[in-house]
C-alpha cells in the first residue's frame, strides 16, 4: 500500500515536473518573468536586502509566474474547446490575462516599496 502511494506521489511529481518544463519552452512570458526575477535577485543582493524585503520579492514573484501559468492553462483548454474565433472564448482570456495584469501590477508597487529607499540612498 505504501509503495502504490509512493508510486503515485512519483508520477504526479513527473507530471508537475513536465509541465515546468513546457511553460519555460512554450511561454515567453514566464521566460521574460524569470529574466526580471534574475535582474531583481542580483538587485537584492547588490542592495543587501534585508530578510523580509526577499520574502516579499520572493512571493511576488510567485505570484506572477503563477497566474501566469494559470493563464496559459485557461488559453489552452479555451483553444481547445471552442478551436475557432469566438468573443466569449475572447473574454474568457482576457480576464485571465487581466490576472495576470494584476499580479504584475501589485508586484511592482511592492518591488518599489523595496528599492525606491536603496535606489534613493545611491542618489544621496
Amino acid at each position: 500500500m505504501i509503495q502504490k502511494f509512493l508510486i503515485s506521489r512519483f508520477k504526479s511529481i513527473g507530471y508537475a515536473l513536465k509541465g515546468f518544463f513546457i511553460l519555460i519552452r512554450t511561454e515567453e512570458a514566464i521566460i521574460s518573468h524569470l529574466l526580471i526575477g534574475l535582474l531583481f535577485v542580483g538587485l537584492g543582493f547588490y542592495f543587501d536586502i534585508t530578510t523580509t524585503e526577499w520574502l516579499f520579492q520572493l512571493v511576488v514573484f510567485a505570484i506572477v509566474l503563477i497566474t501566469e501559468g494559470l493563464n496559459t492553462a485557461v488559453e489552452k483548454i479555451c483553444d481547445f474547446v471552442h478551436p475557432d474565433f469566438n468573443s466569449h472564448i475572447g473574454e474568457i482570456k482576457d480576464v485571465s490575462a487581466g490576472a495576470v495584469t494584476f499580479a504584475s501590477f501589485f508586484g511592482m508597487i511592492i518591488l518599489l516599496i523595496i528599492y525606491f529607499p536603496y535606489i534613493q540612498e545611491l542618489f544621496n
